[in-house]
């Protein structure tokens, strides 16, 4: 069996903006969460706040499940959007699920939003959900984990289905210009799934879905990887970690911008850990396999 080792995030599913930043804003909530330039202003007051070297996008993990039919609870400053009640009982429904179209609703919005911030000279990390996350704003879990065991080529056909509409998102994405593509599915980590599981995953559709992935990034756009998923690769021997030397001791997100053009994958911590540095002047770059 692999050896999986699992990362302890304290970001996990985290969603909403913080107080401090939206008291001189004035915005309405949860209106904000639906225009691109109310998301704009909030992703660029947010940076400037945390003093980060990027501005990030979305606010919630909710906005590809909705674009697929997914019912959505927008919440408020405080929440921020997350499901309110599923609309599949069966995997079989799941794949019934529409294409996203990415010409409308708030999934463009977001596009919109990017595209504005990369028109200012901002960096732009676009949060993308893995298969997990996107389901857990679709079907109650339990059926999930039930046809996971049960059902397993019919649950490789779900993760697939998902994964399509995943790889169409980040190719819009580089259309808007975004530089920096987060991948994340903490909802499928190894604390959740179990060894056993977390293994099946990366042989069932992680890895062969991140070599489609790979060939997304190019000289202008990066991929970051949560670290539950860069250890789902290290652990199951998928991946490796290759040392890249940076021009200096560095924040890990200035890193990750001086890495654009350079690397394909870095994923050795958490991207919203802002104060997370580089002292060694080293990031470690994921290399598949």
């Amino acid at each position: 069996m692999a050896d999986i080792k699992d990362f302890q995030c304290t970001y996990d599913n985290s969603a909403g903006i913080n107080g401090e930043v939206t008291k001189g804003l004035n915005l309405e909530f949860p209106d904000a969460y639906m225009h691109w330039d109310t998301m704009a202003s909030l992703s660029k007051a947010l940076k400037e706040h945390d003093k980060a070297a990027f501005c990030e996008l979305p606010f919630c993990h909710t906005v590809e499940a909705e674009a697929m039919g997914g019912i959505v609870n927008y919440g408020n400053e405080v929440t921020g959007p997350r499901a309110k009640e599923y609309i599949c009982t069966t995997p079989e429904e799941l794949l019934e699920l529409s294409e996203i179209d990415f010409t409308k609703g708030r999934i463009h919005e977001v596009l919109l939003a990017c595209k504005t911030l990369r028109d200012q000279g901002e960096h732009v990390v676009l949060q993308v959900s893995g298969p997990f996350t996107i389901l857990n704003v679709l079907i109650d879990a339990k059926y999930v984990f039930k046809a996971m065991r049960k059902k397993p080529e019919l649950m490789k056909e779900v993760f697939w289905k998902l994964g399509t509409e995943i790889l169409k998102f980040i190719e819009e994405a580089k259309k808007y210009d975004v530089d920096l593509i987060s991948y994340a599915d903490s909802s499928g980590g190894l604390n959740i799934l179990g060894p056993k599981m977390a293994e099946q995953v990366v042989e069932d559709f992680t890895y062969e879905f991140l070599k489609k992935v790979e060939e997304l990034a190019d000289d202008k756009t990066l991929i970051l990887l949560c670290p539950k998923t860069t250890f789902a690769l290290l652990g199951t021997e998928k991946a490796q970690f290759k040392d890249r030397q940076l021009s200096g001791p560095m924040a890990y997100g200035e890193g990750c911008i001086e890495m654009i053009g350079k690397a394909k994958f870095a994923g050795q911590m958490c991207i919203k850990n802002v104060g997370y540095r580089l002292e060694n002047a080293i990031l470690k770059e994921v290399v598949l396999r």
